[in-house]
């Protein structure tokens, strides 16, 4: 849970001299109780890391109401992992299959994977974008789509540690609507311009290491980084791990169950135990709880 002084934080900043937008995140409560609802080993616990941070930044970074998941998924050590946001900054995720793998990295644990983006709006039709593990990071893959999705350049930058995750993004805006009112050959120069500025603060934000993005806040991050460079920051958005599990959701899960079914379950035991896996809780339950009018018969 977040504690009195929210330290887990999605920012929003931009360059004033410069059509690049960017987004910054840091984890550490939220990422806390992600990784404590199960016994993940190491390099699983860093990859649930990075997804964790990047849904966070992609999430920040539109405007919707609702919840955006990003998974991947593939035969190779882990089948599932998944780590969802929603608008209003309330995080999770999970991963399944071999929790204790020593292998290392998006390439290894999601092996030949597919990388999948959900948007589910509050209101509105819901979107999901695909892509293939093509890259050998989680930060190559998601750059790579967002270049080509949005037609936007974006670049990725992620780092974890034990129980903390930190993101960087920078995305590049089209060309002011200045420049589109200018002649053709006033225009070519400012979109030269425009092309310089995106390359010389990609360089920049290169050189930044694992340790400044988990040590550093934001400002002194932004001022590492992008010293001379004119940056406006917005408010942050505080987040925090929510499970959005309920005994009632459980319990209409057993209900949906064929009636012989749940009558064999009964028959083994006086009561049913139901475990989310993305956050731990447990629910119990009476063969009463689900057939209060009890035309349910054991044998």
């Amino acid at each position: 849970m977040l504690s009195d002084t929210p330290t887990d934080l999605a920012f929003r900043f931009l360059f004033e001299e410069a059509d690049v937008r960017g987004e910054a995140v840091t984890l550490h409560h939220s990422l806390q109780d992600i990784l404590d609802a199960q016994s993940y080993g190491q390099t699983v616990r860093q990859l649930l890391s990075e997804f964790a941070a990047s849904v966070v930044l992609i999430s920040n970074n539109l405007k919707y109401d609702g919840k955006i998941t990003l998974q991947g998924r593939s035969d190779g050590p882990l089948s599932l992992n998944l780590a969802e946001c929603s608008s209003d900054g309330q995080l999770r995720g999970i991963a399944r299959g071999d929790l204790a793998s020593s292998l290392e990295g998006l390439d290894e644990l999601l092996p030949d994977g597919i990388i999948t983006l959900t948007i589910d709006p509050t209101d509105g039709k819901r979107y999901q974008g695909i892509v293939a593990c093509q890259k050998p990071t989680l930060a190559e893959v998601l750059s790579d789509y967002f270049s080509q999705s949005e037609q936007l350049n974006t670049q990725f930058w992620l780092a974890t540690k034990q129980t903390a995750a930190s993101a960087l993004m920078l995305q590049q805006l089209p060309a002011s609507n200045q420049q589109a009112l200018m002649d053709d050959v006033e225009y070519v120069c400012d979109q030269t311009q425009h092309d310089d500025d995106w390359q010389t603060l990609c360089t920049l934000a290169n050189t930044v290491t694992a340790s400044e993005l988990l040590e550093l806040d934001i400002d002194q991050l932004l001022g590492r980084l992008f010293a001379e460079w004119a940056v406006s920051r917005f408010e942050p958005k505080p987040i925090e791990f929510h499970c959005s599990c309920s005994r009632e959701r459980s319990l209409s899960a057993l209900t949906l169950l064929p009636d012989n079914e749940i009558t064999e379950l009964f028959e083994e035991q006086e009561e049913v135990t139901m475990n989310c896996e993305m956050c731990g809780q447990s629910y119990i339950f009476a063969l009463t709880d689900l057939k209060p009018e009890g035309n349910l018969t054991l044998h």
